[in-house]
């Protein structure tokens, strides 16, 4: 797992926990088997607040979207939420009426348990494409959750979520806004078909704050925009992408000003970078993280477009998985991105904890330490840093290597 503690703001704190750490959360999962037949994995889990949240979500622009997706941009026009119930194994995408019929069998089953009323629980699925939901499975799930609901088990819901994923992603967070401290916590699961416009992952923040929904939304949709929009793996964007940031004002303390606003919005972008990261360095089959930072282009979107070309290059994530410093790489990919660029003064440096070595310089490829080279790109966090010297635009893109384990993954995912 990737430890980014040493890079957390003063403002704000990490804590034990993960999405039940904010006041007022209960979790639970449970295996019941909806495709994988390793009982000791849950995969089916709910989170739940005891107090009505409001909600801003995001999900995927792949037009081919699942039940779920489809289900949860009608109930986010609300603005509120209670639960969320996921399901790992099964994306119930491609399955037409019937699979969105099932999302809200699932959803009101929940909400039956639940004591809650209608539109207050949204469903999300991840999983293999093409297969209808196994309904009565989830339900009888929800039947074993909903009495055992603990504060305890944010863990076990965070490892529910998970396909491929090697391991959980979660984490939580104390920030002192100026009527008192806040939490938050956070899950998401994400290895494979990660892309930008919504980076095909699960997300879920929760909080105890109290905010308006319509502040949630602009909040965790300019988070995503310096995070998970920057975040590649494989190229490919999911059916089922989709975020959520939730708010039950358990803790008492508003955003009364905007020194408060800017302190929460810092903490959820630093929380989504993090969760990125994670993603990327969790890529299937990867052995490697790779940063990449575009620097010194003329405007934000020529830094967002180099970046994110670099990090999704088939050959330079090869390249870095066969620790070779193949500079030319990179710059072809900065060259069709599609962004202002001008590679005629452009410096490149590679780093890693083993160093750094300046493979370009002004525009040519520098006679360079390949040994040094090759431990510099031996370490699993690898980062390129190309400076164009055309302005004063930056932008940091996350992806990883290109393996064999990719390739066999993905070659018997759905059998």
């Amino acid at each position: 797992m990737v430890n980014n503690d040493k890079l957390i703001p003063a403002e704000f704190s990490r804590i034990d926990g993960g999405v039940t750490a904010p006041l007022g959360y209960s979790a639970g999962a449970v295996y019941v088997g909806v495709k994988s037949r390793k009982k000791h994995k849950p995969d089916l889990a709910v989170l739940y607040s005891e107090r009505e949240c409001a909600c801003g979500a995001l999900f995927t622009t792949n037009r081919f979207c699942a039940a779920p997706v489809l289900l949860g941009r009608e109930l986010l026009k609300r603005g509120r939420t209670r639960a969320i119930v996921v399901n790992s194994g099964n994306a119930n995408a491609g399955t037409g009426e019937r699979g969105l019929r099932d999302a809200r069998t699932v959803e009101a089953e929940a909400e039956h348990l639940l004591g809650l009323g209608e539109g207050e629980v949204f469903v999300c699925s991840t999983g293999v494409i093409g297969e209808y939901l196994p309904v009565d499975k989830i339900l009888g799930g929800l039947k074993l959750i909903v009495p055992e609901l603990s504060r305890d088990k944010g863990s076990d819901a965070a490892w529910a979520i998970c396909t491929t994923d090697r391991t959980r992603k979660e984490a939580a967070y104390e920030l002192r806004l100026s009527g008192g401290a806040v939490r938050i916590g956070v899950m998401a699961k994400g290895s494979g078909m990660i892309h930008p416009n919504m980076a095909t992952m699960l997300l879920y923040i929760t909080s105890d704050v109290e905010a308006e929904s319509a502040v949630l939304q602009k909040m965790l949709a300019d988070a995503a925009d310096n995070s998970f929009h920057m975040l590649t793996v494989d190229g490919d964007t999911s059916t089922n992408d989709s975020a959520f940031l939730i708010a039950n004002g358990a803790s008492g303390v508003r955003l009364e000003n905007e020194a408060d606003r800017a302190a929460f919005y810092a903490l959820i972008e630093y929380a989504c970078i993090d969760m990125a990261r994670r993603i990327a360095s969790d890529g299937e089959g990867s052995t490697h993280l790779i940063e990449v930072r575009a620097e010194e282009l003329p405007t934000l979107r020529d830094a967002r477009l180099t970046a994110r070309s670099i990090a999704g290059s088939t050959l330079f994530k090869a390249a870095v998985n066969g620790r070779d410093a193949n500079w030319g790489r990179i710059m072809a990919a900065a060259g069709y991105s599609g962004a202002d660029v001008d590679p005629a003064h452009a410096d490149c440096v590679i780093s890693s904890a083993a160093g750094e070595v300046q493979v370009m310089r002004d525009g040519f490829g520098t006679a360079f330490d390949e040994t040094l080279a090759t431990a510099i790109l031996s370490e699993h966090d690898v980062t390129v840093t190309v400076r164009f010297h055309q302005g004063c635009a930056a932008a940091t893109a996350w992806g990883c290597d290109l393996t064999r384990e990719y390739v066999r993954l993905n070659g018997d995912y759905r059998t």
